[in-house]
């Protein structure tokens, strides 16, 4: 009974504000976005990068090994999409970013943070700071299938990360002014992007023709792949739970909102419906994820 309150603590927060950005936006159809987009990729996120790194306890290595386990992880994502895809005779390139880059970020780092504390929150920022970072460099490249060096170099995250790998390289002790700074922005950032993603899905145009394939593919082999990394670099404790819990989540939002940048309308729709559906898979998928990573990376 007490693994199941536990899963509730993890869940229910997430999902509540989930659930206040969909009523607002069904209330509110209208309402504008772009500022949370803007705050969120330029200021937000930055900030929530150097926060979770600079100040939950993680050594240098430790967020090395995580960064590279990610990595690998977004690797077998990419086999599969890649694979899938082909079979379903999808884009191998516009349609692949919702398929190799899952919602680490603003639903996975408040659930590891739910789940473990502050000791997995590091963890999480090693982990979702690569998807942050491929969001906005393979990301874009993929969307418009053109290599472009100026938007690796124009991008916030990058430059947090580097501070960030500064800091812990040299153990320099983060002062409290910036700590408390980074930390408010943090959490507004996970709030307010949180209440964007529910009001995201009141606008997303449904396609649910083949939709259902690609969520499975992402919210369920998803965490296969992470056990084969757990288990073939022998990884265990909270760190190893983190790993599985983010490999879990479900397609990123940012994914429809980089695309829509780039991508025609069919692409789009293709992308949203597995946003959407991913989405919905994930309210049950994500506490049979949590509960056994609970359970057996504790």
């Amino acid at each position: 009974m007490e693994i199941y309150l536990k899963i509730f603590e993890v869940i229910f927060p997430v999902f509540f504000v989930i659930g206040v950005g969909y009523y607002l936006g069904k209330k509110n159809p209208n309402i504008d976005t772009n500022f949370i987009t803007n705050f969120a990729g330029n200021i937000g996120t930055p900030a929530m990068i150097f926060y979770t790194v600079t100040t939950t306890g993680i050594s240098l290595s430790i967020f090395t090994q995580y960064f590279i386990y990610a990595l690998l992880m977004i690797g077998g994502f990419a086999i599969l999409g890649l694979i899938l895809l082909f079979l379903l005779n999808k884009d191998l390139s516009m349609e692949l970013p919702p398929l190799i880059l899952p919602n680490t970020g603003n639903m996975g780092i408040p659930i590891c943070l739910f789940a473990y504390g502050t000791q997995g929150l590091g963890v999480a920022s090693a982990i979702a700071s690569v998807i942050i970072l491929l969001h906005f460099t393979v990301g874009v490249f993929l969307a418009q299938k053109k290599f472009s060096f100026n938007i690796f170099v124009k991008s916030p995250p990058v430059y947090a990360i580097i501070i960030s790998v500064i800091f812990l390289y040299f153990q320099i002790e983060t002062p409290l002014f910036l700590e408390n700074t980074t930390f408010l922005l943090t959490y507004a950032t996970i709030f307010l992007v949180l209440m964007s993603l529910g009001i995201a899905l009141t606008r997303f145009q449904f396609s649910l023709k083949d939709s259902i394939m690609l969520s499975l593919c992402r919210i369920i082999l998803g965490p296969f792949i992470a056990l084969l990394i757990i288990y073939n670099f022998d990884l265990s404790g909270f760190a190893a739970g983190v790993l599985l819990i983010q490999s879990a989540m479900p397609s990123a939002v940012l994914t429809y909102l980089v695309g829509s940048m780039y991508s025609p309308k069919k692409i789009m729709d293709s992308i949203a419906s597995t946003i959407v559906v991913s989405t919905l898979m994930s309210f049950i998928s994500i506490p049979i994820v949590v509960f056994f990573a609970l359970k057996y990376f504790n």
